[in-house]
């Protein structure tokens, strides 16, 4: 039998209306998550990262604490935190098991992961699986967006507007021409810009392209530099005032679509699938990765 390229990518990108609802209706497992208040950490590696990110852009500037997110790598043991949460969809990556283990005992760890028998299980304090949204793909989709609808809707958001307008991107078809731009630049500001990093990463990891992400208005800092025709400057989430207009002085195509940053992402990751398979690729097992990264001891 032979199988498609990008076919677990595919499955996986296009389920994930369905998985943020079930995560948005996780009530329980939500109130898991540290309490309104608490100062906390939130830590992942590469994808997980940038989520991270979101998240703590979210969490602090709606004014439930402060909220820092590291790569677990560059986690500062040392600073006072009431709670880490750690995200990682395979529950092994190296860092952030090593960061649980170093913790345990004085700081309480809560683990969000997609793999529920995985070796963070046993290490975290508190355990929240979102076994429904793991992937087969090396390259993530779902199991990020998902995690970050759990997180939103912990925090009072509605999601349904969000659901929406993710479907509606999938309903729909997107313009061939995204699949074949020279290079992409990805914008975001506030908790958008955690979703510009991992944009640039989706287009990377998928079709080994030419990315790069900056916050939004730090793009016209230098990185405008390298916008000009037949290259995309995607801003996800509300835009600078100004900033399309500038874009498109240079030539180079300005992407901008009034819905959800979360949805928009949805469509970046489909026009990655297609310009991945175009290439020849297959983004289920991308050239030099690994679904999750264990270092050697």
């Amino acid at each position: 039998m032979t199988i498609t390229a990008g076919a677990h990518m595919r499955a996986e990108l296009t389920s994930q209306p369905e998985t943020w609802a079930r995560a948005a209706a996780m009530r329980d497992e939500q109130a898991l998550l540290p309490a309104s208040g608490a100062r906390i950490a939130v830590v992942g590696c590469g994808t997980s990262w940038f989520m991270a990110q979101s998240y703590a852009a979210l969490r602090e500037s709606a004014g439930h604490g402060e909220t820092d997110a590291f790569t677990a790598s560059e986690f500062p043991f040392g600073r006072d935190y009431d709670a880490i949460v750690a995200l990682t969809r395979s529950g092994t990556t190296t860092e952030v098991l090593e960061l649980t283990e170093r913790v345990k005992g004085a700081t309480p760890v809560v683990a969000v992961v997609g793999d529920t028998a995985s070796p963070l299980v046993d290490l975290a304090d508190t355990v929240i699986g979102l076994p429904f949204a793991d992937e087969q793909s090396v390259v993530q989709t779902r199991f990020a967006t998902t995690a970050l609808a759990l997180f939103r809707a912990s925090l009072g958001e509605n999601l349904d507007t969000a659901i929406a307008d993710a479907q509606a991107v999938l309903d729909g078809t997107d313009d061939p021409a995204l699949t074949e731009a020279e290079q992409y630049s990805f914008l975001g500001m506030g908790w958008a810009m955690g979703l510009a990093h991992e944009a640039a990463l989706k287009m990377r990891e998928s079709s080994q392209s030419w990315t790069e992400s900056y916050s939004s208005m730090e793009y016209r800092h230098g990185p405008i530099a390298i916008a000009a025709p037949g290259r995309v400057t995607w801003q996800l989430g509300a835009a600078p005032e100004g900033l399309q207009a500038q874009v498109e002085a240079t030539g180079a195509r300005f992407v901008h679509n009034a819905i959800d940053p979360m949805a928009d992402l949805v469509r970046l990751h489909r026009v990655a699938l297609d310009r991945a398979v175009a290439k020849g690729l297959d983004p289920d097992q991308p050239r030099n990765l690994t679904r999750s990264v264990i270092l050697a001891d």
